[in-house]
């Protein structure tokens, strides 16, 4: 589970702040955090839905100002792209060690900073029945690199720190010739996104167009363990802290599950709660 504390824009360019949060703590990005966050805002009306069937909710979070564009039909919410800060890759190729051996790891910002591994190059598969060895091996390589230069952000040091692993597959190209890949992310403390990770996504965006992989013209199809899928392209190239950088743009979906009311007895010796690893 992840959430959203909402809080006031930083000013009236934007329609609403966000601190996103998991068990762990805060985190300075959130891209599946924002999709839903943007099928809510126009599902309850907090911002009206544009008559074309695009709807941008403009929204702050701690690495930036992102937006949600919400696609719809009539009063139905039919998919939302994050538009995510200015992404790139920070390293390439680190030699990291770990109790498989030596991994290859490239290190990319995407609103948080990720490490990226290719799962078959160590011997596995992003499926459920890898799971505890990915959630191991994502510790192992987060422990290593989170406080090293190659997690330095250039230019903010809030958003310095590995935030999650990323390991990957990759499953070729389609019939139109987007690369095709499966990602299990691995983050806060070996916690696992079941979406193929908004941000996470962004930042194999921007690693596969530094590499060549993935063109102006075409998109990423990025699948989850669970087989949940997000499309992904680069909807704009600048710079960013002297880097070449994409502006990745994310497509995916969000549901509405209910409402829920969390409440803390004062008379519960549990409060606030309790990590067993």
């Amino acid at each position: 589970m992840y959430g959203g504390f909402l809080v006031p824009p930083d000013d009236d360019g934007a329609h609403l702040g966000v601190l996103f949060w998991h068990k762990d703590g805060f985190s300075t990005a959130c891209g599946h955090g924002t999709i839903a966050l943007g099928a809510w805002a126009v599902g309850t009306g907090r911002v009206p839905a544009d008559p074309t069937g695009v709807t941008d909710v403009v929204i702050d979070v701690p690495s930036g100002r992102v937006t949600a564009r919400v696609l719809s039909a009539g009063r139905r919410v039919t998919g939302v792209e994050f538009v995510n800060v200015p992404t790139y890759l920070l390293h390439r190729d680190i030699a990291v060690p770990t109790s498989r051996g030596t991994v290859g790891v490239d290190v990319t910002y995407g609103g948080a900073i990720y490490a990226q591994v290719d799962a078959r190059g160590i011997g596995l598969e992003v499926n459920p029945e890898s799971l505890t060895e990915l959630i191991a091996l994502g510790r192992e390589v987060k422990r290593v690199l989170h406080d090293s230069p190659y997690a330095e952000h250039p230019s903010d040091d809030r958003l310095s720190g590995i935030y999650g692993t990323i390991f990957y597959t990759d499953d070729g190209s389609d019939a139109d010739g987007n690369p095709c890949q499966r990602n299990v992310t691995i983050f806060a403390d070996g916690q696992v996104d079941r979406s193929p990770c908004g941000s996470g996504t962004s930042a194999r965006v921007a690693t596969l167009a530094a590499r060549g992989v993935l063109g102006d013209g075409h998109r990423l199809v990025n699948r989850s363990i669970v087989d949940s899928v997000f499309h992904a392209r680069v909807g704009a190239r600048c710079e960013a802290d002297g880097h070449d950088a994409v502006i990745p743009v994310v497509l995916g979906t969000a549901y509405r599950t209910g409402e829920h009311r969390f409440t803390a007895d004062p008379d519960d010796d549990l409060v606030p709660g309790f990590v067993l690893r």
